[in-house]
C-alpha cells in the first residue's frame, strides 16, 4: 500500500508567495471592490503586497506543501 502524499492547497498557492528569505507576502484585504468611500490616501497605501503576520505562517505554508521552501 503506498503513502497518502499532502496535496497543495491550489487557492493558497494562488494567493501567497514566498520570498527567499522565507518570507509569505500577500495581497491586502480591502481593494477588491466599494472603494467609493476609502480616501485615496488608503487606497495608495493598499497598493502592492504585505508581509503575512508570523502567527499565520505555519498554516499557510502547511497548506502549500512542497512549495513552501
Amino acid at each position: 500500500m503506498t503513502a497518502n502524499k499532502m496535496k497543495t492547497h491550489k487557492g493558497t498557492k494562488k494567493r501567497f508567495k514566498i520570498t527567499a528569505t522565507g518570507k509569505i507576502l500577500h495581497r491586502a484585504s480591502g481593494t477588491s471592490h466599494r472603494n467609493v468611500r476609502v480616501s485615496q490616501k488608503r487606497k495608495r497605501n493598499l497598493r502592492g503586497t504585505r508581509v503575512l503576520a508570523t502567527c499565520m505562517e505555519a498554516s499557510v505554508k502547511a497548506a502549500l506543501g512542497k512549495y513552501s521552501y
